[in-house]
């Protein structure tokens, strides 16, 4: 009977550390999770509710089981008080954005401060200080780094799509088609604008050049000029 009980607690000791492991992983919870408002409550703002809950009679086990925290991370937020980053320039930081009426960004404030108040400090830290006083430039340059897009929004008049995907014709010059196509030749590139007669399937007017700018589209549409027949009224299509 003594070696069964032995057995017995031997073969008991694996699930004993499952269940520590289990409890480990429901106590080491993740940095911050959501709050009853949606937003983010961090470790250490629930180990400020757990102490104050304790204070009031609260078992404090209880309180850590029920807060998703281990006891190490508790008293390690009670042991390392949060410090302020620099509270001593907020007044100079808030004095330098105001002086625009958008603000400005934490560079040129960390800039004022070195050149003009003889400070010193690290744009990380005065980036730290408006954030925690909520001051935030109104204008953002654009990102150097990012890759160029000439899309401007829209600009110019704005052309209805006349033809809806039909592009059926019962007769010569009623509909046209043109775009641009590039091709690589010897020497560089080409590019040849066509017009399209979707009715005769017929190109009837085109150009080549070099590139394709504004120069081209105004040949092709002389040349196109020449050649429609008296009384033609086409509708143009590009994509």
């Amino acid at each position: 009977m003594k070696y069964n009980s032995t057995a017995r607690s031997r073969s008991s000791r694996p699930d004993i550390r499952k269940s520590f492991r289990s409890v480990s992983k429901k106590t080491s919870a993740a940095p911050k999770t959501p709050g009853p408002a949606g937003g983010q409550v961090t470790r250490r703002e629930k180990s400020a509710v757990v102490r104050l809950l304790a204070g009031r009679g609260h078992r404090l086990d209880q309180l850590l089981r029920i807060a998703g925290l281990a006891r190490s991370t508790y008293f390690y937020h009670l042991s390392h008080p949060e410090r302020v980053t620099r509270a001593d320039l907020e007044p100079l930081v808030g004095e330098i954005w105001g002086r625009t009426p958008n603000g400005c960004g934490h560079r040129q404030v960390r800039m004022c401060l070195v050149h003009e108040f003889g400070q010193r400090v690290s744009a990380k830290s005065v980036l730290r200080v408006m954030r925690r006083m909520g001051l935030r430039c109104a204008i953002r340059s654009r990102n150097p780094w990012k890759r160029y897009d000439s899309y401007r929004g829209e600009t110019g008049d704005h052309v209805h799509n006349l033809l809806k995907r039909d592009f059926g014709a019962a007769r010569p010059f009623s509909k046209l088609g043109t775009d641009v196509t590039e091709f690589k030749v010897a020497g560089g590139k080409a590019y040849l604008a066509p017009v399209y007669d979707m009715a005769s399937k017929e190109i009837v007017a085109w150009d080549v050049s070099r590139s394709p700018d504004l120069g081209q589209q105004k040949r092709l549409l002389a040349m196109l000029a020449e050649r429609l027949p008296a009384g033609a009224e086409p509708i143009l299509h590009s994509d």
